[in-house]
């Protein structure tokens, strides 16, 4: 059986469509199927569609969730959930094109990949600017970072029940599942496709909350910042020892007295919050608070 794993926040209007084109690709595998949509604290009417579409189809499965809790731990909740042999992640907007799972399922049953995923090799539609910075995170987390992590990688992807029940056995709660995916290792394989545009509705991810995940997933696999902020302290220590002689010997000036006060405070409150972060982080872990909190569900 294939599980199909579908986060949904605020999804009313691109399900039907998502529902029609999944019917048709069905078809054509002829395999048995579960859909486990993960309504992630949806204000419009996510939840009582998916109710209505579920008493005609015996594949449909919902998950509600008692608020918005992030697409993090929806897939977290659905990969929990499902009970498939292989199971696929994938949003509701057809920005992940179903007609991939063919493809990907040859490539894991006849070619013997543990998972295949979607890359994207255009970001055509996307503004230009979040472009810029996405493909400046790619390079960025994989100099930094001991996991490599895909540039245009989707988290749409087909993955066997091993490699599923090894990413279950990570428990924290600062979850970036594409670094966990990558980090559990095994044979995977990319496709390459052109970006597609959402079918409908609007994208939930706004540059300030794709700032904070990339955050998030920079502190979640690497400690490389810590390390890069006790250098350049070093450093600062140095150059401020040299300048305290300048200003000493030479004629100093309040100005420059205090224009590297302020410059070293700077970067003392920089180097501060990095190990705020890491420290938050950790705290977040002790509390070991649940990831979701389920409300309904119709899964046996």
């Amino acid at each position: 059986m294939i599980s199909l794993i579908i986060p949904c926040y605020n999804e009313e209007e691109s399900i039907p469509y998502f529902i029609k084109e999944m019917n048709k690709v069905m078809d054509k595998m002829n395999e048995k199927f579960e859909l486990i949509f993960v309504n992630d604290g949806s204000k419009d009417r996510t939840l009582e569609l998916l109710k209505d579409i579920s008493k005609n189809d015996k594949r449909v499965k919902y998950i509600s969730f008692s608020r918005n809790f992030g697409k993090e731990a929806a897939m977290l909740a659905g990969l929990e959930a499902c009970r498939g042999d292989y199971i696929a992640i994938m949003d509701a907007d057809l920005q992940d094109p179903p007609e991939y799972l063919i493809e990907m399922y040859k490539g894991i049953v006849e070619e013997g990949y543990d998972c295949v995923g979607l890359r994207r090799t255009s970001r055509k539609g996307e503004p230009v600017i979040r472009s810029f910075f996405a493909r400046c995170y790619y390079k960025l987390i994989n100099k930094i970072s001991d996991v490599k992590v895909v540039d245009g990688a989707r988290d749409f992807r087909l993955m066997t029940r091993q490699m599923v029940d090894s990413i279950l056995r990570l428990h924290e709660n600062n979850r970036y599942s594409k670094g966990i995916f990558s980090w559990v290792g095994y044979n995977v394989k990319y496709l390459e496709y052109k970006n597609v545009e959402r079918v409908a509705g609007t994208t939930k991810w706004s540059f300030f909350k794709l700032f904070k995940y990339s955050i998030d997933s920079i502190v979640g696999f690497s400690t490389f910042p810590l390390v890069i902020s006790a250098i350049i302290g070093i450093l600062l220590m140095f150059i401020s020892f040299v300048m305290f002689i300048v200003l000493l010997f030479g004629k100093s000036s309040l100005f420059g007295i205090i224009t590297l006060m302020l410059f070293l405070s700077g970067m003392n409150m920089l180097f501060i919050g990095i190990v705020g972060i890491y420290i938050s982080k950790m705290h977040i872990e002790l509390h070991n608070r649940p990831k979701y909190i389920v409300k309904e569900h119709n899964i046996k």
